[in-house]
């Protein structure tokens, strides 16, 4: 099987880079080693400037009627605001952070791949990739092979791609897990905002999805495997809203992760090109690692489209050299974020303070708003 640029991994940076490509009239193989259906939703927010990328490219119209807009993000001492983080001011069209699970995101960008003719291969893992001057040959563990003129990794943090290239990829694990569930809620939780409650017992992050969901995301020194409605009833009623406290009626799914905060040495090597979860992980703190992921395959896309019209291969050298600084901000804002979420007990009457006196300077509101929404990358693209 011949094609101009295979890509691994068709999760949210994998489908993205597919549509660009395809709808620049290249050629392109997806395969991703995952069945349909297997992939947990972990990610739920999409930032503004996410689907301003994604707007050439016939999705973003799709993700925002679906969605929940939320125009404020806030973190909160159970009740008490320490710092609102507005996004209804910003100088876009989607002056909002987008509430929506990822398994729609996914489902949008792969009808809108369909729609280009494209599809993904299913289940296919590649086991090996060898590249010489003329271009890429993946072989798969069932033997088939796929020559292509470029491959793109796109196939998470243990990606084979980026290992077959002998790419770095450095960084480390923070000590405490994360939970993540999905849940239906009664009680005082708002409606219309990404909430990160900070308290003694630690942080939980409360956002609406829609159908009447609600995200929960926490910090706990250990996670079971599989958290039930008694545990996370148990981190709301210790770090959630008191005045008004929120019940867990059904609890849809529950999971734990650990976080690693990691980025690539490089985002090429030759004719192998990085994206999303290959090049960069970090904490989920601020909800950027599937943006920056998508905004890496609109970028990627775009360059290697214009290589294969005959344009110079250093534009894969702009996109590595560009992308990998704004990965080493994205992971310096959620490291930051994680740390302020987790500080001992001992600093977090202090850390509240500090938040409270800086939630009432109108410029670190607008500074945070434009980090997190992603505008900030706009003077990159």
């Amino acid at each position: 099987m011949n094609t101009d640029v295979l890509i691994v991994g068709a999760g949210p940076a994998g489908l993205t880079a597919a549509i660009v490509l395809a709808q620049r009239g290249r050629q392109v193989v997806i395969v991703d080693a995952q069945a349909e259906g297997a992939n947990t939703s972990r990610a739920a927010v999409v930032h503004s400037r996410t689907l301003e990328v994604l707007e050439p490219y016939g999705v973003a119209d799709r993700m925002v009627a679906r969605g929940i807009h939320t125009p404020v993000f806030t973190i909160r001492d159970r009740d008490k605001v320490l710092l609102p983080v507005p996004f209804d001011g910003l100088p876009t069209a989607y002056p909002y952070t987008l509430m929506i699970s990822q398994a729609d995101t996914e489902a949008y960008l792969l009808a809108r791949l369909e729609e280009l003719g494209g599809k993904v291969i299913r289940p296919a893992r590649v086991s090996g990739i060898d590249q010489d001057a003329d271009g890429v040959t993946a072989t798969l563990e069932d033997g088939k092979q796929i020559r292509a003129s470029y491959v793109i990794g796109a196939d998470g943090m243990h990606s084979t791609v980026r290992e077959s290239a002998g790419i770095g990829f450095e960084g480390g694990t923070y000590a405490e897990s994360f939970v993540l569930a999905d849940v239906r809620l009664s009680g005082g939780v708002p409606q219309n905002e990404v909430i990160l409650y900070f308290s003694p017992a630690g942080l939980v992050v409360v956002a609406p999805l829609p159908g009447g969901l609600h995200r929960i995301v926490a910090t706990v020194d250990e996670a079971p495997a599989e958290p039930g409605i008694p545990f996370v009833q148990q981190l709301l009623d210790t770090r959630g809203p008191e005045a008004e406290p929120a019940r867990v009626e059904e609890l849809i799914w529950g999971s734990r992760f650990r976080v690693h905060h990691r980025i690539a040495d490089t985002y090429r090597s030759g004719r192998i090109l990085l994206a999303g979860d290959a090049a960069h992980v970090h904490s989920p703190a601020g909800g950027q690692g599937m943006n920056l992921g998508i905004d890496d395959a609109v970028h990627l896309g775009e360059a290697l489209s214009r290589v294969l019209e005959g344009e110079p291969e250093s534009l894969l050298d702009s996109y590595a050299a560009a992308r990998r600084p704004l990965a080493e901000q994205v992971v310096g804002l959620a490291g930051r974020l994680t740390k302020l979420a987790t500080a001992a007990s001992g600093r977090r009457v202090l850390r509240n303070l500090l938040l409270g006196l800086a939630g009432r300077i109108p410029a670190v509101r607008n500074r945070l708003a434009w980090q997190l929404s992603g505008l900030n990358r706009r003077q990159a693209s």
